[in-house]
């Protein structure tokens, strides 16, 4: 009885301690900033945007680069329009975006797959025409060169089947101009969909966090 009394008690101080480490990390790591002092022209405007919770990386939809409409067509959103300037990504848990339209419909079983690498993940795609600066949206300015390897990370993160994106038919969609596609890797509590968007802005070589689980670790870069 007492060895399996201190077995339950070092679980639960185990557990604790992953918690309180975790925290720390959280509070600490988005602190610690990366290419600060990167120089480079000003030739593409992308933008990061936050809905309070989850961070975008928007795009214009066309440029000498790439034409996103190759890749997210107007044609599967609901109002399929074709006359937008920019397209937002936004990576993240599958069970999040598909079945949880606010927080009180958060179930346990969908918070529980996306922490712990059970759940699917999709690229939620939305269109814009102008987007509006403020503490929730930050323009920043990049080189072509760092827009190449900003697209060669969005890219990589769709999943593809015989070379296409894999558009997901659903009613649960935001507005009347966005769709959602499947993507690779598996949503969980280090790799979010902040900390997706963190690594897009690693990847080009722009400011960013060590690491961070929220938006806020990313638009700090950008006060």
């Amino acid at each position: 009885m007492k060895k399996a009394f201190k077995i339950l008690l070092k679980t639960i101080l185990s557990l604790l301690g992953l918690v309180l480490l975790y925290g720390l990390a959280a509070l600490v790591l988005p602190l610690i900033s990366v290419n600060s002092k990167t120089e480079q022209p000003e030739e593409i405007t992308i933008y990061i945007l936050s809905n309070g919770v989850h961070t975008d990386i928007v795009c214009p939809i066309e440029s000498e680069i790439i034409n996103w409409t190759e890749i997210a067509a107007f044609e599967n959103t609901v109002s399929k329009r074709s006359n937008f300037k920019h397209v937002a990504f936004g990576w993240g848990d599958k069970g999040f975006y598909l079945e949880t339209p606010t927080w009180a419909d958060l179930k346990a079983s969908t918070a529980f797959k996306a922490a712990f690498w059970l759940g699917d993940s999709a690229m939620h795609v939305t269109f814009y025409n102008d987007l509006k600066e403020g503490e929730d949206c930050k323009k920043i300015i990049i080189s072509k060169e760092n827009y190449r390897l900003l697209v060669e990370y969005i890219k990589k993160s769709f999943d593809y089947e015989n070379g296409k994106t894999m558009f997901i038919p659903t009613d649960m969609v935001y507005g009347k101009n966005d769709a959602f596609y499947d993507a690779q890797r598996s949503y969980n509590l280090f790799f979010t969909c902040n900390t997706w968007a963190n690594s897009a802005l690693k990847h080009a070589n722009q400011k960013a966090a060590f690491w961070t689980a929220t938006d806020k670790g990313i638009f700090r870069q950008y006060k």
